[in-house]
């Protein structure tokens, strides 16, 4: 079992008709976030069904499936990290030192800039990240939140749903606090999107003392997407503030 297996596996079912829509979805154009990526047109229920039957892909072919140029084959390698790391944390198959490994490629990856659009953040920054550093120091997130590059600072904010869900919506909070004047819309709209996660799973009491310290800080896109299910009235009075 090797890269070029799964390779050609995506490759059967791609179409060039998706792959077109999907470079101008994901934003390919020149000074667009996502410029140059490549697709071949697999969409991410095909990707997804492809890499069971490749789970467990060796880690050293799962790199050359991150550093591919061709984004679906990128989707394909975290995928499988996300099923290796999830296969090391049940009670029958736990394994740290898997963990450890599989965390160890996320982040070569991570540094390598092959985790660099926000679909292949969304879908494995919770996963790997989030389980791995729940009980571990978190400083990791702080750096990459101080980022210059977008994507870290995108994984900073997404590993942190992992915590909400587990009902620790602190460091999503601390983060929040810097990177309130982070205008970046793809940034804007995951930290509002966290602190409204952290108002459905958590508390909303905490989700408003948050707002109401912080809302005449915040850009009016984290604001909409972190008061989208509160009261019309009160979202209004947070938009004035």
């Amino acid at each position: 079992m090797i890269a070029a297996d799964v390779v050609a596996a995506l490759a059967a079912v791609s179409d060039p008709l998706d792959a077109v829509h999907l470079q101008r979805f994901f934003k390919t154009g020149p000074g667009e976030y996502g410029e140059g990526d490549v697709f071949v047109g697999v969409r991410v229920p095909a990707t997804r069904k492809v890499v069971k039957s490749f789970a467990d892909l060796p880690l050293d072919e799962v790199d050359v499936l991150l550093d591919s140029d061709v984004h679906e084959h990128r989707l394909a390698g975290l995928l499988i990290l996300n099923a290796q790391f999830a296969a090391a944390s049940k009670p029958r198959t736990f394994d740290v030192e898997k963990q450890e490994r599989v965390v160890d490629r996320y982040l070569g990856a991570i540094a390598r800039r092959r985790v660099n659009n926000w679909d292949l953040v969304d879908s494995s920054a919770e996963n790997i990240l989030g389980p791995w550093l729940f009980d571990r120091r978190r400083d990791l997130l702080f750096s990459f939140a101080r980022s210059a590059d977008l994507w870290e600072r995108r994984i900073a904010l997404l590993t942190t749903f992992e915590f909400i869900k587990r009902g620790d919506p602190s460091t999503t909070f601390e983060l929040a606090e810097l990177l309130l004047p982070d205008r970046a819309d793809l940034i804007q709209k995951a930290l509002g999107w966290m602190l409204r996660e952290v108002g459905k799973k958590v508390d909303g009491a905490l989700l408003m003392s948050f707002l109401e310290q912080h809302a005449s800080a915040m850009g009016r896109t984290a604001l909409s997407y972190a008061t989208e299910h509160l009261e019309p009235e009160t979202r209004r009075a947070l938009r004035a503030s």
